[in-house]
């Protein structure tokens, strides 16, 4: 069965030469192609990157001085199974409009981020994880072909048996230009989920309601200022309910332009947390809400990231062992380096398929910071010091400042990687690190 999706202009209008990354930062210039779904073979350049919506918070998403290919027309579902879940489609579809033909067919996509604006392309470059990674693992591990177009025009099937698909998954758009996928879905009761809210105060207590979930998707928010680090847990199910009709998300808030540079400081975020922290009861609380606003909240502000300013954000993810989490947390208090978004979550010790695949197991924390000139990146730096003292390592999808030596310690297999990139294929983090 063939259907084609309607595409859905959902990233920034972009320029023939100024691209920003998610987070604004930093501000490149490059050449942009755009290819046909009925491509034969890809531009003759020095330099090649695919790019899809955009949505990586870095670096690893840009190409200084090369070219981008912009994914945008690879937009076509080619197979849909509604009775196995199994869906091939192009490359740059997005999840947003994968959602609307698999959800209201009672299948829900295996791992997702908190954003439905990325593309299929870039979940597999990136092998992105979700609030399910303790049981699901990553995007990944539900591929079960890709088609690659390399440089050369060699274009080749690969299936997780090969060591081109392992190194494409998680690969950041180095070994060529993934065409199109096949992957496994998950079968959901309705488009609805069940989601239990739970305060928490101090890390321990924080580790034993984690272990103690029974739940398939679990996250929590974290106020990283407060004296004790608190939070809020969340966990979630899909459940039966009366109401099956599955209803795109709208966007309630825009931000039509970039706000002022002081509107983040250290007495808003704490005076936000406060608020979001009390907004739930000590006994937590049990709602069934639709799934846009449990997996994709921020989905509803366009153009959230412009609430961090002109000079924008960096976003800083890393994974350690749970031991290594109360010192990133001192260091924060310490430096009164708030983030506005701070999210919690435990790994699974599902094993990723990717050579260079950043979810293993151990402790995951994501943190928003504005830029603030070098005093935001010696934060960083401090930051990453825990994270090269316990072994842990940092995402690239969300990196705009990590050190070559930085880099080589959070992915071990990165020697056995560079076999497999293409020559003419690279982007500004690739040679930044």
């Amino acid at each position: 069965m063939y259907e084609k999706l309607v595409y859905l202009e959902l990233h920034i209008k972009l320029d023939c030469r100024t691209m920003l990354s998610w987070g604004g930062y930093p501000k490149v210039s490059q050449s942009i192609v755009s290819i046909s779904s009925r491509l034969s073979k890809l531009p003759k350049a020095l330099s090649l990157l695919p790019y899809g919506l955009g949505r990586s918070y870095g670096d690893s998403c840009l190409n200084e001085g090369g070219t981008l290919i912009l994914t945008d027309r690879l937009n076509h579902l080619i197979e849909f199974d509604r009775d196995k879940g199994l869906l091939t489609t192009e490359s740059g579809v997005s999840f947003a409009d994968l959602l609307n033909v698999v959800v209201p067919a009672g299948w829900f996509i295996p791992v997702s981020p908190g954003t439905k604006f990325v593309t299929v392309g870039g979940a597999i470059a990136n092998d992105i994880h979700g609030k399910n990674h303790h049981v699901a693992g990553t995007f990944g591990r539900h591929v079960t072909s890709l088609e690659l177009l390399r440089s050369d025009g060699t274009r080749t099937d690969l299936t997780p048996n090969d060591d081109l698909f392992r190194a494409t998954v998680g690969g950041l758009g180095l070994t060529g230009l993934i065409t199109k996928a096949t992957f496994s879905l998950t079968k959901i009761p309705s488009p609805f989920v069940l989601v239990h809210s739970l305060p928490f105060k101090g890390l321990d207590r924080f580790f034993e309601i984690s272990e103690n979930s029974n739940s398939d998707y679990t996250v929590a928010w974290v106020d990283c200022l407060s004296k004790t680090p608190r939070g809020i847990f969340m966990e979630g199910d899909f459940t039966e309910s009366s109401q099956r009709e599955y209803k795109p998300q709208k966007e309630i808030i825009t931000f039509p332009f970039y706000a002022p540079g002081f509107l983040l400081n250290s007495l808003s975020i704490q005076l936000f947390n406060e608020i979001y922290f009390q907004r739930v009861p000590t006994k937590g609380t049990k709602k069934t809400v639709s799934l846009n606003p449990f997996f994709y909240p921020l989905d509803s502000i366009h153009n959230w990231n412009k609430m961090y300013g002109k000079a924008g954000f960096l976003q800083w993810q890393c994974v350690v062992p749970k031991e290594g989490i109360g010192e990133i947390f001192s260091i924060l208090r310490k430096n009164r380096a708030g983030s506005f978004l701070a999210v919690l979550k435990t790994f699974g010790d599902a094993q990723s398929p990717g050579l260079l695949s950043f979810p293993r197991a151990g402790v995951t924390l994501a943190l928003d910071f504005p830029i603030r000139g070098l005093e935001t990146f010696k934060v960083l730096d401090l930051l990453d010091s825990v994270v090269r003292e316990h072994r842990g390592a940092l995402y690239p999808a969300k990196d705009a400042r990590m050190s070559k030596e930085m880099f080589t310690l959070s992915f071990p297999k990165l020697t056995e990687f560079k076999k497999f990139i293409d020559p003419h294929f690279s982007s500004s983090f690739w040679r930044r690190v």
